[in-house]
């Protein structure tokens, strides 16, 4: 599993880096994680150069059975009994006249409790797309409901990866709701208010010089996972941090045996992220390019039918940080001022940052994202 989680980040930085690119004010938030292993459902059909785009974007270059590493990989991050919810909504809608074949079904079920399902995107375009939304309101408790907006399949549609994820994780150290206040929030261009909790406790921080940032974790309930904050000095552009960013280094810059536990005063603004993407673009960037192309798409260990090809990636995912933890609640706003003895180190995030949930066990990315513009 250890070479399959280094694959994943790998593939989660690469990807954040190309999201993030576009427009350095734009928030970013995904599940590298839930897309790698929606994709990797799909390389399990695909053959000859298909296949190996596909596993070279993955940055699946270790041989071994990355199908049987997925099922264990999701049986441990999805099991019950954990302190935080996750709810992944993750299915391949088919046109049913492409006859896939029943041992690639059962391959899905097996391996990434997932399901091929089977549609008429010739016969009904627009019952279809109503039917994966509703399916997907369902899956993600009505937090995640229009993933496929109007006119994004059409009759000529042949296959539709779909990729939601929503969760809920409580902090271990809750922000006291009495101490959150506005707070003016500085981004590039301009100056906003946002609602900013303050914590004052025991956290692992660090300082990474190469980068003039500083690193904090605040870990969920029973510590099963933590957020981790980038956050580059007042003087330094994040820009600066994404460019700088590997896998090598994040793993680097948030060990948690190289951070040290101490007093810190935390400063985080409550945010919500919504954020949609339709992946082909991305992924075609990171080299996979016939699986979209309908003469060299090869999914011949998914289908009957020649030149079946991935029509749509789909992929949304919601964050809500406030005092408790990941998710919704209504708040009343106290306001204080902060009476700031200035001993301890401070962690302001009043500035653009990045932050990483990650599953301690795995050592796996359970989502990345950038706070730029609240």
């Amino acid at each position: 599993m250890d070479d399959l989680c280094e694959a994943n980040g790998t593939f989660a930085i690469s990807l954040f880096k190309i999201l993030g690119e576009e427009d350095n004010s734009r928030n970013v938030f995904f599940s590298p994680m839930s897309i790698s292993s929606a994709l990797a459902m799909v390389f399990m059909g695909a053959k000859g150069s298909t296949a190996a785009q596909m596993s070279q974007a993955l940055c699946l270059y270790k041989d071994g059975d990355i199908h049987q590493g997925f099922q264990s990989l999701l049986s441990e991050v999805n099991r019950t009994g954990t302190q935080y919810l996750l709810r992944t909504a993750n299915r391949l809608f088919g046109e049913k006249t492409c006859d896939f074949l029943p041992d690639f079904k059962e391959s899905c079920q097996k391996f990434y409790q997932a399901e091929l399902e089977e549609l008429s995107f010739a016969g009904d375009t627009e019952e279809c797309r109503k039917h994966i939304n509703d399916w997907v309101a369902e899956k993600t408790e009505g937090k995640i409901s229009e993933v496929l907006d109007a006119g994004t399949v059409g009759p000529l549609t042949k296959l539709v990866l779909v990729n939601a994820v929503y969760f809920k994780g409580k902090w271990n150290e809750q922000f006291d709701r009495k101490y959150t206040r506005g707070m003016l929030f500085k981004t590039n261009e301009e100056k906003k208010t946002v609602q900013m909790m303050f914590k004052e406790a025991k956290f692992k921080i660090g300082y990474v010089d190469e980068v003039h940032t500083q690193v904090l974790e605040l870990p969920y309930v029973e510590e099963e996972l933590s957020m981790v904050i980038l956050l580059p000095d007042d003087d330094t552009d994040l820009a600066v941090v994404e460019k700088a960013l590997t896998y090598e280094k994040f793993k680097a810059w948030t060990n948690s045996e190289k951070l040290t536990k101490s007093k810190v005063q935390v400063f985080l603004p409550r945010l919500k992220l919504e954020e949609s993407y339709d992946l082909e673009l991305f992924l075609r960037r990171l080299g996979m390019i016939d699986a979209f192309d309908e003469a060299k798409a090869d999914f011949s260990g998914m289908s009957t039918k020649k030149n079946v090809p991935v029509s749509k990636v789909a992929h949304k995912c919601f964050v809500e940080v406030n005092e408790e933890g990941t998710e919704a609640a209504a708040a009343t706003a106290v306001v204080r001022n902060s009476r700031c003895s200035r001993m301890e180190p401070r962690f302001c995030a009043d500035h653009p940052f990045l932050f990483f949930i990650r599953h301690h066990k795995t050592n796996c990315i359970f989502f990345c994202g950038r706070f730029s513009s609240p």
